[in-house]
């Protein structure tokens, strides 16, 4: 690990990268790229599984999750379960546009609520989409005695998000939300000890029309610290400390190298 921060978020094996550059300790999604990169770099790259609540329909649009996503994906959860660090990038998108109708949320709950139960069954914690679907989410996973998670990009309201800190779950933000006072708002309300840093790269970065990247982090952790009034020293050092708590099994994979 470079410099102590912990990208609890990014989507490294996205075709956006042609090539892998090394230099922060990241928590990424996909299927058989990504396994290639954690064994490539196991002090860089720690792997998560799990299917999106949206999925790519080979062109430019996405249609919401179908149970059927799921069943195709279910063996890649114990093929891998031994190098997973959590299940992951699981959810709700109730964005309308996304998931029109009531079958479609009806859809992605069943799904969601099958990873859940994955992730106990695993006793792996969770990082998780919540677009448009704050409270629901965080209310479903409290239902189902989730208690260790990651919401991403947290764009909920701050009352929601303390419902989650009740429940013991930690918040990520990522560059973009320099550009929010919304998300100012939120920060400011959520205890730094339920904070982690990520940077969903390919995309959320500073320029929405310019390729995000793992570098980026230092962009989020210096806004966290101007909006707490911390030093950034401070911001990364604890939210490190949250992400190792948070996934323990990557703490594990730097540690032994």
């Amino acid at each position: 690990m470079e410099n102590g921060f912990v990208d609890c978020h990014c989507h490294i094996s996205a075709n956006e990268f042609e090539e892998v550059r090394p230099g922060k300790h990241c928590v990424t999604y996909s299927w058989y790229c990504v396994v290639l990169l954690s064994h490539s770099y196991p002090d860089l790259v720690a792997p998560c599984f799990g299917v999106h609540p949206l999925q790519a329909s080979g062109g430019p649009q996405q249609y919401s999750v179908k149970p059927q996503d799921l069943d195709a994906a279910l063996p890649q959860f114990y093929d891998h379960k031994e190098r997973l660090v959590a299940i992951g990038e699981i959810g709700l998108d109730f964005t309308p546009w996304c998931a029109p109708t009531q079958q479609d949320r009806d859809d992605q709950m069943n799904v969601f609520i099958k990873q859940l139960s994955i992730a106990k069954e695993l006793d792996l914690p969770v990082n998780v989409h919540s677009r448009s679907a704050a409270k629901v989410t965080i209310d479903t996973m409290r239902e189902q005695g989730i208690s260790r998670a990651l919401l991403h990009n947290f764009a909920g309201k701050p009352s929601v998000a303390l419902e989650g800190v009740k429940a013991g779950y930690l918040f990520s933000f990522p560059p973009a939300v320099c550009r929010s006072q919304q998300r100012k708002k939120l920060i400011k309300q959520i205890p730094l000890e339920h904070i982690c840093l990520e940077t969903d790269s390919p995309a959320l970065g500073p320029d929405k029309h310019v390729r995000n990247e793992p570098s980026n982090i230092t962009l989020s952790c210096h806004y966290i610290a101007d909006v707490k009034g911390l030093s950034p020293q401070t911001v990364q050092l604890v939210t490190a400390q949250n992400a190792y708590r948070l996934f323990p099994k990557a703490n594990r994979c730097t540690s032994d190298m």
